[in-house]
This record gives C-alpha cells, structure tokens and sequence, in this order.
C-alpha cells in the first residue's frame, strides 16, 4: 500500500516542483515531463537498500515531516532501517529502526555493498601498514589478526570493488586494500630501509641488486675506494670472455716469464697465491690460473692470466671493462666503487662459465658474505689497508648480486650487512 502512494504522489510532487508560477500555464509534452520526472526521481529509492552507509554526516528528524532534527548519521556506522515512506510534501523518507527518520536521497545514502568481483590467480607483495578484513571492505567490516608481513608474497584468488576501493582476497587470511599490495616484488624496499637505517656511512660503499627484477639498493653504491683484490674479477670475467668466443681453451698453456710481473696492471706478486713469486718459465693451464684467482687470489696467477689474456691490459680490454662497469677502472690505481664492482659480477654471472664454480669454493667462504648464508654463494674478496671488501652473487630463489666495500670496518661488519640482506632476499 505505501509502496502504492509512494507512486500516486510522485506525479504531484514532481509537478509542484515543476509549476513555478500559475499565471501562466507551462505545457510539456509527454517526453519532457517523462525525462523531468525520471531524472528526480532517480535521486530516491524505491526500496530499502541492504547495507546502508552515508557519504558524510547527515541529520536525522523527529517525524516524517522531516522538520525538526533528532540527531545524525555518520558514515561507516550501523544503520538500521525498517521501512520506505513518502511524507505529506511527496519526499521519499526512511524511517529507522529507532523510529527516526532521514531523506531516501540515494545522494546522502548509499547501498553499501560489493560492486564487482572476479576469481584470479595471481602472487602479490604486501606493502606496510596494511590493514587485513573479513570481507571486501563495506560498513560493518571487522578486522582480522594475522602473521602476515609486509614485504613477502601473498596467494590472491579474488578481487571485489565496493564503494571504498578495491580489494584482494588473500587464500586463507582475508580480504587486503589493492594500495598496499604490489604486483612485483618490493623486497628491495626493505633491503634499502635497513641499509639507511644500519649503515649508512660514509666509509662503507654497498650495492645490492636483485637480478631478475633489476631493483636495486644501495648505500653510497657510487664512493669509490681501493679495490684491491677485487679488481681481479675484471681479468677472470675477460678470460672467460675469451673462452666463450673460443679463442683460448681451459686447458690451454700460458709460460710464466718474467715480463708476466712487469706490464701495466701486474700485481705485486709477494701478496696471496700458492703460485712461485718468481717466474719458473713453467706453463700453466688456463683453468689453473683461474682456479688460483677465484679460490686463492693469487697474485702470480692473476698477472700470468692477465698478462697474455687482456694483452698487458690493452685498449680493447680496459674499453670492454669500462663498458660492463660502467666508469673507467684504472688497471693501476684500481679506484672502485660496489656498483662497478657490481656490475663486474653480475656480467660473470650472465657468462655463466666453469669461473663460477670456482668462485663459489674459495678459501674465504668462511668469512665476510658467504659467512652464515646456507645457499651457493660465489664471490671475490679483496683486502689492503684499511680496506676489506667482499661482492658476491648469492643464489637465493631470487639470486641477487651483494657489493659490500668498506673502509676501516672488519669481516664481521661484512658478514652482519650481509646477513641483514639475505633475511630479507632469502
């Protein structure tokens, strides 16, 4: 029955909103006081919507002539309504259930309700501060407990859109807002949050890289320093080169002379190595020689390799190294930064040659990065000074690339910011 004359006084209240005047008769055809008439009427309901919500603040009234006001609506509140009726003035009007009374204005009440939503399959990333609910977030949603963390991967199995957003069914937790998901991997967020926060200082140079994403980290990734033995990986990265452009053989022979120890480039050979400090004109095969960089650091070894190799450290080599590193590595001062020395390793890793098994069994492996990490983890250390560095490729299920120089720090300094890393990129 209201429903009824809710319909008869619609013609009537549309009308006097139409007639302006009456000394003038207004005439409309049957299209116009269709389209004046459906426009209107489409700002009300017809019925009592399922979950009602309002946009902002809104007041309630004491009767259905809507005349004095009891008090008001909030969004996200409880609102319980019994009943649609139409006033003396032609308005639609909601009585609640506490025998109150708003407008049925769909502009101040909205059904809040689930929009849309779609089944999907798909791995996302949680972002921090995310909130986690029982349902697609409407009024009346509750929150829900969970050992869910930001920065891992979450399983979404379905999406929804409600007048709030849109949402993600994370299986088995609850439904997440999609701001605070990410469709690719955001790990190295956190990896540059703990670099700030823990080491950020000016002696250390540390570059972290995650080579399938290709995001980087990183703290003062560009301050050169002393490189050291690092600088060794330069050569092994060109004979491996070579190998894989056929020109050289691991099994061939390069004699130790002593012009090996005198070129641009050469080490001084008293440092580490198990290889003779004085040439003994006796050949040794490539694999060896790269066998002695990588597990040893061998001095004698690298300038052996080095010497017939790069061609005493010719023009072509130093423009290749330069084009993989990114800046000029002198081959004499050996000045380098942890993104260069980065970048070196991670073109080792792409070659993907005997050299990595090599650098993955050294006799550092229980020291610096490779310390506490319990997946394969191929790497170069290189001391002098005040200067200990270690880069490394570790092979986590996502492998990353890990530069680490520092000046004035120790072993354990080293192995601390690499353990931060690998809980985190593990």
């Amino acid at each position: 029955m209201r429903k009824l004359l809710f319909l008869l006084l619609l013609p009537a209240f549309f009308t006097a909103n139409i007639v302006v005047s009456t000394e003038q008769d207004v005439e409309l055809t049957a299209k116009q006081q269709y389209e004046i008439t459906s426009t209107i009427y489409s700002n009300y309901y017809t019925n009592l919507p399922t979950n009602p919500n309002v946009y902002e603040q809104i007041p309630t009234y004491t009767s259905l002539k809507l005349e004095k006001v009891a008090g008001n609506l909030t969004p996200n509140t409880s609102i319980k309504l019994s009943e649609l009726q139409v006033n003396e003035q032609g308005i639609p009007v909601f009585k609640l259930a506490d025998g109150k009374f708003v407008p049925a204005d769909k502009r101040m009440i909205y059904d809040d309700v689930v929009q849309s939503s779609i089944a999907v399959f798909q791995t996302m990333w949680l972002k921090p501060s995310f909130v986690v609910y029982n349902q697609a977030f409407v009024n009346g949603t509750k929150e829900v407990k969970t050992n869910l963390l930001p920065y891992h991967s979450v399983k979404i199995t379905q999406l929804a859109e409600t007048a709030s957003g849109k949402y993600a069914y994370v299986e088995g937790k609850g439904w997440i807002d999609m701001k605070y998901l990410s469709d690719t991997d955001n790990r190295m967020d956190k990896v540059q949050e703990i670099l700030r926060s823990k080491y950020n200082k000016t002696d250390y140079s540390i570059y972290v890289k995650q080579l399938n994403s290709g995001k980087t980290a990183g703290i003062n990734p560009d301050v050169e320093m002393y490189s050291a033995s690092v600088a060794k990986l330069l050569i092994l990265y060109y004979a491996q080169k070579q190998l894989n452009e056929g020109k050289y053989r691991l099994s061939s022979g390069l004699k130790y002379i002593p012009a090996v120890n005198d070129y641009s480039g050469a080490y001084d050979t008293e440092g580490s190595g198990s290889i003779s400090k004085k040439s003994d004109n006796k050949e040794y095969s490539i694999q060896d020689l790269m066998n002695h960089i990588a597990k040893e650091s061998d001095n004698a070894a690298t300038n052996i390799l080095g010497y017939y190799i790069t061609n005493q450290s010719d023009s072509t080599y130093q423009t290749t190294i330069k084009q993989i590193a990114g800046k000029k590595w002198d081959v004499e001062k050996r000045d380098a930064s942890a993104r260069m020395a980065g970048n070196m390793m991670e073109a080792i890793y792409k070659q993907n040659g005997d050299i990595i098994n090599a650098l993955s069994q050294t006799n550092f492996d229980e020291q610096r990065i490779s310390k506490n990490i319990n997946v394969k983890v191929a790497h170069k250390i290189g001391d002098a000074y005040d200067f200990k560095h270690d880069v490394a490729i570790v092979y986590a299920n996502s492998p990353f690339v890990l530069s680490i120089f520092t000046n004035h720090a120790d072993y354990d300094t080293i192995s601390k910011i690499a353990d931060d890393i690998y809980e985190v990129l593990k």
